[in-house]
């Protein structure tokens, strides 16, 4: 049926001004929402200052200094990377953030694309590791102590959610396993991790656990740092698929292996696949937890986007203008967050269609 030409305003009517008191509440946050909006445009852009020029900023009262940001910015993003070589850093980042755009299509999740997957991803973290560390090809070397900002955000937030999936698939199934002493010891590895805060974990993994290793044996802070956030997330990964493998019915089980198909065809091919999907805005959670944890590194001498921006604001001519340097900062977090949500909603809502049309089809066929 048409809808009449009246409709919007109506349906607008109805959703907001339904009654006495939503109308005022309506009305009440509309105000409010437009005099904070005029006031943020005012500071953030009518009345400040972009360029980078020190004094200006200090003689503005009315607006912000985006001129911290604009004389920053490297130093923020790479961190003490150093200054001339911030192109490698540039260059790894973009090539890890383009395989992760095309990773997300859905149309290379098959046999053949997964390959291309595979080759891409090996070809991107070799690239990154080449350009970020150097000592071949003629580029300098550069120790991982000295990586920072948004690579390293980036790095450790990828090895974090890529080891902790698989490594909480395991300590899932362990935990219901049948048999008592691999349960026990799945179940207490995540209620202990899980019951100690990341900054622990952290500060027992860079340093405690260089002291127990063997006399001569050395791991570089970076590869301390990503073991302990992939060990911290895989408990909390593997309760998340935990409860995706509840809502599984007994019933695809015991249909699974009357087909003949073993226990680990039927994980792979029936339980699981069905187990991830139900888990992904649980999934996506936990990867934004992980990105903005990586601001905890600071702790152990790392500098993360949120480190660097305190290695910024170290600087003591720009020192009073924090609060532009952690809306700049909080704008990278949110986009790299905002993109990551939305892309987890459209996915959810394909993978719905896809099970309705399947359905569709098969009522046809009967």
């Amino acid at each position: 049926m048409k809808q009449p030409q009246n409709a919007f305003p109506a349906n607008l009517w109805r959703s907001f001004f339904y009654s006495p008191v939503a109308s005022v509440v309506t009305i009440g946050l509309f105000l409010l929402i437009g005099a904070a909006g005029w006031y943020a445009w005012k500071w953030g852009v009518a009345d400040a200052i972009f360029r980078a020029d020190f004094k200006a900023c200090m003689n503005n009262h009315d607006g912000a200094c985006w001129g911290f940001v604009a004389e920053k910015w490297r130093l923020i993003l790479f961190g003490r990377f150093p200054y001339d070589e911030q192109w490698r850093a540039a260059a790894a980042t973009g090539g890890v953030i383009l395989m992760l755009v095309i990773s997300a299509f859905p149309q290379l999740w098959n046999r053949t694309g997964c390959k291309i997957l595979t080759a891409g991803w090996i070809l991107a973290l070799g690239a990154f590791f080449v350009l970020m560390l150097g000592g071949c090809f003629g580029l300098s070397k550069i120790d991982p102590d000295y990586w920072g900002g948004l690579p390293l955000t980036i790095i450790l937030t990828l090895f974090g959610m890529t080891a902790s999936t698989p490594l909480g698939i395991l300590l899932a199934l362990g935990r219901r396993s049948k048999m008592s002493a691999i349960r026990m010891l799945c179940i207490g590895y995540i209620e202990l991790v899980r019951g100690v805060p990341l900054i622990t974990v952290l500060f027992v993994a860079s340093f405690i656990f260089p002291l127990i290793l063997p006399p001569g044996f050395r791991i570089d802070a970076f590869w301390r740092i990503v073991i302990g956030i992939v060990l911290f997330q895989t408990a909390y990964m593997a309760e998340t698929i935990r409860g995706g493998l509840q809502t599984i019915p007994k019933g695809q089980y015991e249909a699974a292996a009357s087909l003949g198909l073993s226990k680990y065809q039927i994980y792979t091919s029936v339980i699981l696949p069905q187990a991830l999907v139900t888990v992904i805005p649980a999934f996506v959670n936990n990867l934004l937890s992980t990105f903005m944890d990586t601001s905890l590194v600071t702790i152990v001498s790392m500098y993360d986007l949120t480190g660097s921006l305190r290695l910024a604001l170290g600087d003591p001519n720009w020192r009073n203008f924090f609060l532009e340097g952690y809306l700049f900062i909080a704008i990278i977090y949110f986009v790299f967050s905002l993109i990551m949500s939305r892309y987890s909603i459209w996915l959810e809502k394909r993978i719905q269609r896809s099970k309705e049309q399947a359905a569709l089809s098969a009522k046809k066929e009967h």
